[in-house]
């Protein structure tokens, strides 16, 4: 089990690792060096031999691997990556690069995403150096830069162009898993994730004739681009069940003793209270208008005008996302995917998710382990390309009334102390099990 030494560091190295500021503000506005610099030095110090890698200056990876007692097992990836959203200071409690621990909680960007499983991982692997432990299997942890953005120079350069090392791994395990939801009435679940939707960025482009602003205008880009955001933006996508989340309503309504009627499942999620949350943005693609740019001068009408949106396709829905965004656009705008990335699916009846449920129960008996779908997506995408299953497995208890999924990217993010100390022998447990 983890030492007492290790429940010190995690709380350490969470704090440090936020007061180390690697806000990602996209287009390459990053620098993970210094993040990268500190995992690694605490990795050297547990006798690991980390390399460091960028595709450009500053857009700092880390990647190790500690060797298992039987080379004949597959490998095991785990990773998370050390950029964070950015935070304005004025809109915040405490200060969002503090690191402040007070009141048994330690604040600030990163706290909840990722910089606490980064923290658990590495206080793992340096309590592992002191007592002598070697899982079975090898086991690759991975630190990365640029998951906030496109990945390109994060996880997506290790896959391309560093595939070797990530040799012999065929799963892995990384944020968005095993934190506890209270629903209300006294349950406590712990969605462990085994599939994400598939990452569909889309630009749109409307052309027309350009002219003067006081002239009626029958081909005017910006009026054909509003419509067809309008039409994308109210449009009602048919639900689509996928393994992940049908698993995910059975389990759910078995636990509540009611009707698993899957051929209506928006009758079913109302009688799933607040765990409906952990399935509704997962039964159906989605398409969000997130940005528009057109024009330069309120009196002159211009010949192109554009949109984004963030679009998100579960397994399988691809063929249904194209045809559908073809109506939807219409004939007089054009549509591209700006970013792409796929849609993952994890088997819930594997071995290693056994022993994610198991690894939770242990420190919570009371907890109820169930799959779910993430609605957004992970560097466990770009692993993926290297034939890496990946689940969401980054363990936290939580006390009633903190809202987990609204500190993602929010104001005032923050972790409880005894919620990283869970998280490190929940962790602990499952690495030694696997």
């Amino acid at each position: 089990m983890a030492d007492e030494h290790a429940l010190d560091e995690v709380v350490t190295f969470t704090s440090d690792l936020i007061r180390i500021d690697t806000t990602n503000r996209g287009g390459g506005d990053c620098r993970e060096r210094p993040a990268a610099e500190y995992a690694a030095e605490r990795l050297a110090g547990a006798g690991l031999e980390p390399v460091l890698l960028e595709r450009v200056p500053g857009r700092t990876n880390v990647v190790a691997r500690l060797a298992g007692t039987d080379p004949t097992a597959d490998a095991l990836l785990v990773h998370g990556h050390l950029d964070v959203v950015p935070a304005e200071a004025a809109d915040w409690s405490v200060h969002p690069f503090s690191g402040e621990v007070r009141d048994g909680v330690v604040w600030g960007r990163g706290a909840v995403d990722m910089k606490n499983m980064d923290a658990m991982i590495l206080a793992v692997v340096r309590a592992w150096a002191r007592q002598g432990v070697r899982p079975r299997r090898d086991i690759v942890i991975a630190f990365t830069a640029d998951e906030e953005d496109s990945a390109r120079d994060g996880s997506g350069f290790l896959a391309d162009r560093h595939p070797e090392l990530f040799e012999g791994c065929t799963e892995g395990i990384s944020e968005s898993g095993a934190y506890t939801v209270h629903d209300g009435s006294g349950r406590q679940l712990y969605p462990i994730a085994a599939g994400e939707r598939g990452t569909a960025w889309l630009k749109l482009t409307a052309r027309g004739r350009a002219g003067h602003g006081s002239k009626v205008n029958r081909d005017n880009a910006v009026t054909r681009l509003a419509a067809a955001v309008a039409r994308i933006g109210e449009h009602e996508w048919p639900v689509r069940l996928t393994p992940t989340v049908r698993a995910a309503l059975t389990e759910l309504a078995a636990l509540y003793g009611v009707d698993p009627d899957l051929s209506d499942v928006d009758t079913l999620l109302t009688k799933l209270g607040p765990a409906a949350k952990l399935v509704e943005h997962t039964l159906r693609n989605s398409t969000n208008p997130t940005v528009l740019e057109a024009g330069y001068k309120v009196n002159v009408i211009p010949g192109q005008a554009e949109a984004y949106i963030d679009g998100r396709i579960l397994p399988g829905g691809e063929d249904d996302f194209r045809a559908t965004l073809d109506r939807l656009t219409g004939p007089d705008v054009d549509w591209e995917f700006h970013h792409r990335e796929p849609a993952l699916q994890s088997p819930v009846d594997s071995t290693t998710f056994a022993r994610m449920r198991a690894a939770v129960r242990e420190f919570a008996p009371e907890g109820h382990p169930v799959p779910y779908c993430m609605s957004g997506g992970t560097d466990a995408k770009q692993f993926s390309r290297l034939g890496i299953t990946g689940y969401g497995f980054a363990p936290l208890k939580l006390p009633e009334g903190f809202d987990y999924q609204a500190l993602f990217h929010g104001v005032d993010e923050r972790v409880p102390v005894e919620a990283l100390h869970f998280g490190v022998r929940v962790l602990d447990r499952f690495l030694r099990t696997v």
